[in-house]
């Protein structure tokens, strides 16, 4: 029997409702602002976030050269749209190809690359999943709804204070006529630390 992983809970959990209990307590004794608060989480959920990475992803699928760069020195061809900061210094690039799946856990804590993919997922720091993504990464991709065939090669990597990764996924086929602008949405957290997979809205397909 495998530890079922936390993203599949519902409502918050006890650290979440602690947390919001403190929030509530601090606003109502005045030491917490919450038009400061709103912007802080804003900051990150949007502005240093996915929709950054999102950002670096659609770059590279529509400039060739840019994802040269991205590939060969991430951290500076990221910090050339602008994403820069604290747990973005060392950042490496790995992509996704017809054979070879990427994933990133991070085994001892929760190193994550905010600058472009904001706040870590509860699940994402869970020892659960950090132990089985190890362990039986197919399987953690399976309960995530990403299947893959036999003869797809599944590379986990461990992000550390030395170095974080960002999953660079395959660009979905008919989108050859979208904008980068229009490509970036289709992009998600998810497939960008590697446990989901790109897909086009059933609109353009």
């Amino acid at each position: 029997m495998t530890d079922p992983l936390p993203h599949h809970s519902h409502g918050p959990s006890e650290i979440e409702s602690r947390v919001r209990r403190l929030e509530k307590l601090l606003v109502e004794k005045g030491l917490v602002d919450p038009a400061a608060m709103d912007e802080l989480v804003d900051t990150y959920e949007n502005r240093v976030g996915p929709k950054n990475g999102a950002r670096v992803v659609a770059r590279a699928w529509t400039d060739p050269d840019y994802r040269r760069r991205l590939l060969e020195n991430p951290t500076e061809a990221i910090m050339e749209l602008g994403y820069r900061g604290r747990q973005g210094e060392h950042m490496k690039v790995v992509e996704n190809t017809g054979t070879v799946h990427n994933m990133v856990v991070c085994t001892l804590c929760s190193c994550y690359p905010w600058p472009v993919l904001g706040l870590p997922p509860a699940w994402y720091k869970a020892s659960s999943y950090r132990a089985r993504a190890v362990s039986e990464p197919r399987a953690v991709l399976a309960e995530f709804g990403v299947e893959l065939g036999d003869d797809v090669e599944i590379r986990v990597w461990d992000s550390t204070a030395e170095v974080r990764y960002l999953v660079l996924p395959r660009r979905p086929e008919g989108t050859g006529a979208m904008s980068e602008d229009e490509l970036s949405e289709l992009v998600s957290r998810d497939s960008m630390i590697g446990v989901a997979l790109v897909g086009v809205p059933d609109s353009r397909s």
